[in-house]
């Protein structure tokens, strides 16, 4: 390294002004927003770093290594919401940031940090923001991967991709699962948490109730985690796999408002079977065994830097409209879903709570064609 070079990265080192994240407020997209901490911290290591977040994501934020604070502030997605732009600008000029760092491409998300007067706001050119930005990156259309377009702004101005980004971490206190478990009269044992849910009905595999059912007989504790939008399918993998009894097998309806407990929930898990969406990027975060199900989406550019227990696709050849990224099937009758079979996803599944029963960290990618 050349004297330039080093006093530059000394100079980083010693700066110790705050720095805000204006990430995106999708839950998966928030969790994979850690790593972009992570990146910070080891530029800057003195510097705060803090979150912009809304109050669904709050929570997330409690839990993630080397942040100081989120700053909660719901802003409405269809519109401009001047009045509550300037608040949030208010709120953001008694901090003092010297930095921010815009992730989104949209012209909405710089507007409070230039309104607050953060010195240096960087960001992706996009949406005319000329006079918003003004610490302008481009070639955000090469990078391979969303992580890679938002973990890139981060980085010095032209620095190569490494060939690993640091993974995103949640940490929750054993004491605090145990006060939870103990909240929901849940019993100490292993369980087996499934994630119904998604955003876009394409990516829901529809034989969580089959796979309920099959876990409970084979003497599983089974919880269902989602938001209120999950009730009913919870409801119905219930029915099917019967509720049980009191610290025995059946299943448990934890779905609910606060994120906190899916979080929780994901914590406590043995393993966790999920869709591609926001709890499976918490659990995988939080060091949870997961099984992540994917069909329209590509595991490549979307399941988590963490790595997954198995990634569990079709089981046959793989169809010519995969991956289509469509929130809604519109050709071959959602098949890249339909015929992931329940009895092979149990099977895994036991396999996974087996090797972590044993201490064993597996890694691996199991495909339902192998």
């Amino acid at each position: 390294m050349n004297s330039d070079s080093q006093f530059g990265r000394n100079e980083e080192r010693s700066d110790t002004s705050p720095i805000l994240i204006i990430p995106y407020m999708w839950i998966g997209d928030f969790v994979r927003n850690h790593t972009v901490v992570r990146v910070l911290k080891e530029r800057w290591p003195n510097r705060p770093v803090d979150l912009l977040t809304t109050s669904l994501c709050a929570p997330l934020v409690d839990y993630m290594p080397g942040v100081r604070a989120g700053i909660v502030w719901d802003l409405p997605r269809s519109r401009l919401a001047l009045r509550r732009q300037f608040g949030l600008a208010k709120l953001l000029r008694e901090r003092n940031y010297g930095t921010a760092l815009v992730l989104p491409r949209t012209w909405k998300a710089a507007i409070a940090p230039t309104l607050a007067g953060i010195p240096e706001r960087v960001g992706w050119v996009g949406e005319f923001r000329f006079g918003l930005i003004n610490r302008w990156r481009w070639g955000e259309r090469k990078l391979p991967r969303f992580i890679d377009e938002n973990a890139a702004l981060a980085q010095p101005d032209g620095a190569p991709l490494p060939p690993e980004w640091p993974v995103p971490q949640l940490r929750v206190p054993a004491e605090e699962i145990a006060r939870w478990r103990e909240a929901n009269g849940l019993s100490s044992g292993a369980a087996v948490a499934l994630a119904p849910g998604s955003v876009g009905v394409s990516k829901r595999w529809t034989s969580y109730p089959e796979a309920a059912r099959l876990l409970v007989e084979r003497g599983l504790e089974v919880w269902v985690v989602g938001g209120p939008a999950e009730k009913g399918l919870a409801q119905e993998i219930v029915a099917t796999g019967g509720p049980g009894t009191a610290g025995g097998p059946g299943v448990r309806d934890l779905t609910g408002n606060d994120l906190r407990n899916g979080v929780l929930a994901m914590a406590a898990a043995g393993v966790a079977i999920s869709n591609d969406s926001g709890l499976m990027h918490i659990a995988a975060a939080l060091g949870t065994p997961t099984m992540g199900i994917f069909g329209p989406t590509s595991p490549y550019l979307w399941a988590p830097l963490n790595g997954l227990a198995a990634t569990v696709v079709q089981n046959k050849s793989v169809l010519s409209c995969q991956p289509c990224q469509s929130t809604v099937c519109k050709m071959n009758d959602h098949r890249c879903m339909r015929d992931i079979a329940a009895e092979e996803v149990v099977g895994i599944a036991q396999r996974v709570l087996r090797e972590a029963g044993a201490g064993v960290t597996s890694g691996n990618i199991e495909r339902g064609d192998s």
